[in-house]
């Protein structure tokens, strides 16, 4: 049952006790351009998430066709790991992440017939490619914490938001 509130403020009140996740979800409702309108056929979702000591927030913007077609126009990240020893290589990290999530999300589909894998390789297992693959912007939002990683945490939250993206939509 939906919370009937804005779905960031409703988090943000959810996380009251919890500064990072709010400083999280601040920046990445911030780059969004959260609450800004969209038109008919687009919807925006959020989903923050925190796994090894990482904290990840994602907006996601998604056109949503008449005949129901997805397709994912923008994702804008915000990740709090501590201190980013190598802000290039937290983004690249996160990006991998919002593209491997994706396309589990996607197209994340393995078919078996008379007990084998149909999918051998990755010309028949469909994913997110160059194309397909939205505008994306991250954010590193700095910390007193603790190291994190960098490598997992992008995916979880990636499948949620897309969800509310399109319930939006």
């Amino acid at each position: 049952m939906p919370a009937k509130a804005d779905p960031v403020a409703y988090r943000m009140a959810l996380l009251k006790s919890s500064p990072r996740h709010q400083a999280v979800l601040k920046a990445v409702a911030e780059k969004s351009g959260w609450g800004s309108p969209l038109p008919k056929g687009k919807g925006r979702g959020v989903a923050v998430f925190e796994a090894f000591d990482t904290i990840v927030g994602h907006v996601i913007d998604v056109t949503v066709s008449p005949q129901g077609d997805v397709t994912v126009d923008r994702v804008t990240t915000a990740v709090d790991c501590g201190n980013a020893i190598n802000p290039d290589g937290l983004k690249a990290q996160m990006e991998g992440g919002i593209i491997f999530g994706l396309t589990a999300a996607l197209h994340g589909e393995i078919t078996i017939e008379k007990g084998a894998v149909v999918q051998q390789s990755f010309p028949d297992y469909e994913m997110v490619r160059l194309a397909q693959c939205p505008e994306i912007d991250i954010t590193i939002v700095e910390s007193d914490a603790p190291l994190g990683g960098a490598g997992e945490p992008g995916v979880p939250p990636l499948a949620p938001a897309l969800a509310n993206a399109i319930f939006a939509a």
